[in-house]
């Protein structure tokens, strides 16, 4: 249907309509048409429908309607396909800078850190099998490699800081005014029959008394309190009475394996406890000195009631009861020999982990804590004896990183962890001594991978501030796992303990590695060959220092 553009008529098909102006010409008279004056309009119809003309916009020629229709829906989708891909290009953009900078991205993101900024708990145990382990190499991602440049100068700058500085050691009335109530605890003096470290303190309950009420270990772990039912019911019988009073043998351990968390402590420990003269704690890692005083239970959690020193100590009461078997013996009291079992205790965590002190001691200098957990430990047992147990530290990052991870465990998210790790600690010893973020709760709690753990002479040194150095066995978890049986004799020539049959011996040896890698941790491969170089690079320094300590190269860890 076609109408003239001018006057609205509706148009014949074969119509060429000369009656207005601009269809007949210019001889049309535009003051005596009365379609072009407004006069007599009549109204349309299409398609049987009344319409008024002026809704009628512009009316075209057929052989140009459908052609310009044409263009314009074209050029309409066009439009709206630039646009939507602008704002998709847009939002892509955004989602990868944003995702990348936070850790966000669902796959590990192309664009890695460049130039950093300056500025910035648990079963710790490990297995032999991870000495053993085979891999093959895996394949060189390049834009981790792009990483190397940009954090070995974050590296340099770590080195260019690091002052290995001997700390002043507190005297004595300065540790009992922070722990007053230890002090009355635990005496200065033991008994002189017996090689472990136990004395007699006087019971006043009577045979209804629960013993064991109050003991934290008990109310906060299930799993303890069928240890502690045992000892309720047993406990009456093990007091020893004398002049009307009833003393219970109260026993600190004679040695400690105070470290490190993923080095092989509980292998070592497993293979001690086989030996007829050791006992342990009825729990392989109670964490008191580290933790459990202060109230922690796990960092996360923040604090709870502390833990005195008396729940500490029932946790030796089941190795205390075999010495006192041995003290009232016949043997013992008519040959005056001595009580040759010793107790020992395996927190992976005494090493290292000061964390809680900045909670507690408020008169620290330059953010270094002012008492160490190896001063009170001192300060009670200076004849304590103290085993350690460290592999390279750039593979124990890593069976850290996959025995505490919880989800997306990859390589290529332990080398983002390790890259911001460093990032962190690089900006805290622009501002503070090495041993200050060695010790700092803040930053340890926000670097991803536990970086300080593997700074073993550093915590080493310290250690030897207040412990002579023959009270202390440095082993390597490569020399354990690849000759058992020698490190075994080194340990048990340390303890001072008994000669064994070929069949103890055998057992102790002979038995299978403990706690070994989780077989889905097996399948995640090696780290990066990146990551790795990395590592390397930030522990040599320590590295180097602590083989200069040992008088041992074995510990650069140049072969593994």
């Amino acid at each position: 249907m076609r109408y003239c553009i001018n006057c609205c008529i509706h148009l014949l098909p074969n119509d060429l309509h000369r009656q207005c102006f601009r269809c007949r010409g210019p001889d049309h008279n535009y003051q005596k048409c009365p379609a072009c004056r407004g006069e007599n309009k009549i109204p349309l119809y299409t398609d049987s429908k009344q319409m008024k003309w002026l809704a009628v916009l512009e009316v075209r020629t057929d052989h140009c309607e459908s052609w310009n229709g044409l263009f314009c829906l074209r050029k309409g989708k066009l439009c709206s396909l630039m646009f939507g891909l602008i704002i998709m290009t847009l939002v892509m953009v955004s989602y990868i800078l944003t995702g990348a900078k936070h850790g966000l991205l669902l796959i590990p993101s192309p664009f890695h850190y460049g130039a950093f900024a300056s500025n910035p708990s648990l079963m710790d145990n490990e297995s032999l099998s991870d000495m053993k382990d085979y891999y093959q190499p895996s394949k060189m991602n390049i834009s981790y490699v792009k990483d190397y440049p940009s954090i070995k100068l974050i590296i340099d700058t770590i080195t260019s800081k690091i002052e290995f500085i001997t700390r002043q050691r507190p005297d004595l009335e300065e540790l009992r005014k922070q722990e007053p109530h230890m002090f009355s605890v635990i005496p200065n003096k033991f008994l002189p029959n017996s090689k472990n470290p136990c004395w007699y303190e006087e019971y006043r309950g009577n045979t209804t008394t629960d013993p064991y009420a109050t003991n934290s270990y008990a109310l906060y772990s299930k799993r303890f309190r069928i240890i502690f039912d045992y000892l309720r019911k047993v406990f009456w019988n093990h007091l020893y009475h004398y002049k009307d009073k009833h003393y219970r043998l109260r026993c600190l351990p004679h040695f400690y394996i105070i470290g490190q968390p993923k080095c092989g402590t509980t292998d070592l420990y497993d293979r001690l406890r086989l030996h007829p003269d050791v006992r342990f704690s009825a729990i392989k890692e109670p964490h008191w000195w580290t933790r459990k005083r202060f109230g922690i239970i796990r960092l996360r959690d923040g604090f709870h009631d502390r833990y005195p020193v008396e729940d500490y100590l029932d946790l030796f009461d089941l190795a205390a009861h075999q010495i006192q078997s041995v003290l009232q013996s016949d043997a013992v009291k008519e040959r005056g020999k001595r009580n040759n079992i010793i107790i020992g205790e395996a927190s992976a965590s005494t090493m290292w982990d000061n964390n809680a002190w900045i909670f507690f001691y408020d008169n620290s200098t330059e953010g270094e804590p002012p008492f160490l957990i190896q001063d009170f430990i001192h300060a009670f047992q200076p004849n304590a004896k103290l085993i350690i147990m460290l592999r390279d530290p750039v593979e124990r990052l890593y069976s850290d990183y996959l025995y505490f991870a919880s989800a997306n465990k990859s390589a290529e998210d332990f080398h983002e962890k390790v890259a911001e790790s460093l990032q962190l600690f690089e900006g805290c010893v622009l501002d503070f001594s090495l041993r200050a973020c060695v010790y700092n709760n803040t930053l340890n709690n926000a670097m991803p991978v536990r970086l300080q753990v593997g700074l073993y002479v550093v915590y080493l040194l310290d250690w030897l501030t207040v412990f002579n150095k023959d009270q202390i066995l440095v082993l390597r978890l490569e020399d354990h796992a690849s000759n058992m049986k020698y490190t075994m004799h080194m340990v048990f020539q340390f303890l001072d303990l008994g000669p064994l049959s070929e069949k103890q011996e055998a057992l102790i040896t002979k038995s299978p590695a403990s706690n070994t890698r989780r077989p889905e941790d097996r399948s995640l491969g090696p780290m990066l060959p990146t990551t790795k170089a990395i590592l390397r690079d930030f522990y040599k320094p320590f590295n180097t220092k602590l083989a200069q300590v040992l008088f041992d190269d074995a510990f650069l860890w140049k072969r593994t």
